[in-house]
C-alpha cells in the first residue's frame, strides 16, 4: 500500500495539529494510502538545535519520505509563520527531500488575521524543499477544529470540503506520479 508522510510542526503532544494529522490519516485510508505520522516532538532536542542532520532518526525520516507517495504538513501558527520546530526539522533534512513529492500543507491559527502564513511562510520552505507540487493548502482557525472530538474534529463544513477535496488532489497527483516513475 502506498503512503504518506505527516510531519506535525506542534511543540505539544495533544494539538489542534495533531488531531488533523489524525483526521487525515483515516480519510488518506479511504482512499487507499497509509499515513506515516512524525512530529517534532518525535526527535532530541539537542538533534533539532545542534543541526544533527546525520542522526538515525533524522535520515529514518529522510527514507521515509524519499519512499513515501506524498507529503502531509501541518503545523500551527506562530508569530504569523510556522513553528520553529518545525523549521529546525525542516532545515536538517536534505536539500532536495520532497523532490517528486506533491505537498498538501496545513495551518491552524488562532484568528483569521495570519490567514496567508501558507502562502507567505510556508510554501516558500517547502519549494525550497524542491516540492514537485505544493497544493493550495488549507488554513483553520481554532474555532473550526474541535479537540475533544477525534472522529469528526472539524466543525465547518466549507473547510471540511476543502480540506478533503485538497486531500483528493494528493491522492490523485501522488498515483500519477508514482505511475511515470
Amino acid at each position: 500500500m502506498s503512503y504518506f508522510v505527516a510531519i506535525s510542526g506542534s511543540p505539544s503532544a495533544v494539538s489542534r495539529s495533531s488531531i488533523l494529522v489524525n483526521f487525515l490519516r483515516k480519510e488518506s485510508f479511504k482512499q487507499g494510502f497509509t499515513v506515516k505520522e512524525y512530529s517534532v516532538l518525535d526527535f532530541p532536542a539537542d538533534v533539532l538545535i545542534e543541526g544533527r542532520y546525520d542522526d538515525p532518526s533524522i535520515k529514518k525520516l529522510s527514507e521515509e519520505i524519499k519512499e513515501a507517495s506524498g507529503i502531509l504538513i501541518i503545523s500551527p501558527v506562530y508569530k504569523a509563520s510556522y513553528t520553529g520546530t518545525l523549521k529546525a526539522l525542516l532545515d536538517i533534512l536534505p536539500q532536495d527531500v520532497f523532490k517528486d513529492k506533491p505537498v498538501f500543507p496545513l495551518m491552524v491559527g488562532g484568528s483569521p488575521a495570519h490567514l496567508l502564513a501558507i502562502d507567505y511562510s510556508l510554501k516558500p520552505l517547502l519549494a525550497a524543499l524542491s516540492a514537485q507540487t505544493i497544493l493550495k493548502g488549507v488554513y483553520l482557525t481554532d474555532q473550526y477544529v474541535d479537540k475533544e472530538d477525534f472522529e469528526n474534529p472539524i466543525k465547518n463544513e466549507e473547510l471540511l470540503e476543502r480540506i478533503t477535496d485538497q486531500l483528493g488532489q494528493l491522492t490523485d497527483i501522488s498515483q500519477k506520479t508514482k505511475a511515470l516513475l
